[in-house]
């Protein structure tokens, strides 16, 4: 079962059609792209999950990816950061499990197609836990669109639709609608285990969504943040510099993509 709820105090409108109005290529082209994509080998991904002790498995990552990350676009295709989130989230509860946590929230801003969200659902489940993640975006979870993805060839779908293959997953998250700012503050969660930040890029809006999460983090508890990359966002690398300089999180950079960075911050 999936959970969506569409917040109505939210006053800027929502887009409509925000990955164009047609579909935006042929099939095969998804698949090459795709192919090209996945198997493209980065060792500092692969020796950071050795670090972790946590990959995700190879097979439900391709079949994921094909459908929800592989797209058309004028930056090269990269993966990563769901790797990447299974395996910190995964060594997150390994190193909790003792810990009087019962149920773990996760908070997602920026859910886009749903990708990162069932990595990190696959996360929870493989290791046998529970807890929720709670993703938000500006686009709604039942509004029929295309995605620009190879669903499109079968006509518009709704989020919900586009991931049905993934029920089991899907049962671990809370799709929200509304823009992130006006909606994390009428929120009414307590503790934020993970958190993942990947929605506006600039850093006011960074900083609004930090400020946020760590009202309702404790110590070690984790927050990931994407994009992290000069000259491209740099509104998200400023934030990240603000945090480590003036917040109790200590920060470990991952520049393993030249056009894409990541940061992980620890609360300490």
């Amino acid at each position: 079962m999936e959970y969506f709820y569409s917040i109505p105090f939210v006053k800027k409108p929502l887009p409509k059609n925000p990955f164009g109005i047609k579909t935006r290529s042929n099939q095969g082209n998804y698949i090459y792209l795709h192919k090209e994509a996945i198997k493209k080998v980065n060792p500092k991904v692969e020796n950071f999950e050795e670090r972790m002790g946590f990959s995700i498995d190879k097979k439900w990552f391709s079949g994921l990816s094909l459908q929800t990350q592989t797209c058309i676009k004028k930056s090269e295709l990269n993966f990563n950061h769901g790797r990447l989130l299974y395996s910190i989230l995964s060594r997150y509860i390994k190193d909790n499990i003792n810990s009087n946590i019962e149920d773990l929230l996760i908070l997602e801003t920026g859910t886009a197609r749903g990708f990162s969200s069932l990595c990190m659902a696959k996360a929870l489940i493989d290791n046998m836990v529970n807890g929720k993640i709670i993703t938000l975006d500006c686009i709604g979870h039942n509004e029929k669109i295309y995605w620009n993805s190879i669903s499109d060839f079968s006509g518009k779908k709704t989020r919900n639709e586009l991931l049905s293959q993934w029920e089991k997953e899907l049962s671990k998250i809370i799709f929200i609608q509304g823009w992130t700012i006006e909606t994390l503050k009428n929120l009414g969660l307590k503790r934020i285990n993970f958190a993942f930040l990947d929605a506006q890029h600039t850093k006011k809006a960074v900083m609004s969504e930090f400020e946020f999460v760590n009202k309702h983090q404790s110590k070690g508890d984790l927050i990931f943040f994407d994009d992290v990359t000069p000259m491209l966002f740099d509104g998200v690398c400023d934030a990240v510099k603000e945090i480590e300089s003036n917040y109790p999180y200590e920060i470990e950079k991952l520049d393993y993509d030249k056009k894409r960075g990541y940061a992980l911050a620890k609360k300490i």
